[in-house]
């Protein structure tokens, strides 16, 4: 009884003390990962702006004036996600309005998934950190029932349950610290990526609408 006890006991001790270091670890690993990804994303955005209202009317004149080129030629220059949508509708000048329209939807798809490229791992995380810090709680409260069980309330150590009632609440703060940044991180990108696609949509129209009229002019 005694050898089973003794052994009990120390399966326990090394079963917690190295999963909670490796919980803390991994918690550790999520906030470097998030706040990286977040920098990475404001960044990408960052470039991806362009002062839209001067790209309007330069594109706008050179439309009116039939140089094409030379509207495509500045999209090229200003670069960015609008940029890149409004070439591909130049491009298709001289088609119908809904292959204008198909062609900047299209390219539209494919800059906002440029946009949000792993954004969803920052919901992601926000989601797992919690769930892995109550993962360490969960350990911590075995500890401590492991702890009253194998002394049989008789000699408790008051200071092994405080640790491991310590450990399972540091884990799950650690977790929700990890959680609530990153969950207002995506949320931040997100609401930034939808203002982008409303500036697209209005531009994108906007630009569709002087092609159409340019070619129903030429017909």
């Amino acid at each position: 009884m005694t050898i089973f006890l003794s052994d009990h006991l120390t399966l326990a001790n090394i079963f917690t003390d190295s999963n909670w270091n490796i919980i803390l670890i991994i918690i550790g690993i999520c906030s470097i990962l998030s706040f990286a990804i977040f920098i990475e994303r404001l960044i990408q955005l960052k470039k991806s702006e362009i002062d839209t209202n001067s790209f309007i009317v330069n594109i706008r004149k050179s439309i009116k004036e039939g140089n094409l080129v030379e509207a495509i030629g500045i999209c090229e220059t200003t670069g960015g996600t609008i940029a890149n949508i409004i070439k591909a509708g130049l491009l298709k000048h001289n088609r119908i309005k809904e292959k204008i329209e198909s062609a900047m939807e299209t390219a539209g798809l494919i800059e906002i998934a440029k946009l949000e490229k792993n954004a969803k791992i920052l919901s992601i995380i926000a989601y797992i950190a919690p769930l892995i810090g109550l993962l360490g709680t969960v350990l911590g409260f075995i500890q401590a029932f492991s702890e009253m069980r194998i002394s049989g309330l008789v000699d408790i150590s008051a200071s092994r349950i405080g640790e491991a009632m310590e450990y399972a609440l540091i884990t799950t703060a650690a977790g929700l610290s990890v959680a609530i940044p990153s969950i207002i991180a995506y949320n931040y990108i997100i609401s930034r990526i939808e203002g982008f696609v409303l500036e697209i949509q209005t531009t994108s129209s906007e630009i569709v609408d002087l092609l159409s009229e340019r070619e129903d002019d030429y017909r």
